[in-house]
């Protein structure tokens, strides 16, 4: 079972790129200012959400694809 994290956000990449899209507009006093904020809160969401892969602990876990494969 797949454990929730309490910062997971249940939207769609699109949803997301319009909401911060429609923020930044709301906020900003030109076109070319609210595409770069859009763009900024996009880069450090994206950059804040990824996951961090450990090598040695992740394939550990892994099952061997062995048993998978026929």
């Amino acid at each position: 079972m797949e454990k929730s994290h309490p910062r997971k956000l249940d939207t769609s990449l699109s949803e997301l790129i319009a909401a911060a899209g429609e923020v930044a507009f709301e906020h900003s006093d030109n076109d070319r200012e609210a595409y770069n904020l859009a763009r900024f809160a996009l880069i450090e969401i994206i950059k804040n959400s990824a996951h961090t892969f450990d090598f040695d602990k992740d394939f550990e876990a892994a099952s061997s694809p062995s048993r998978h494969l026929h």
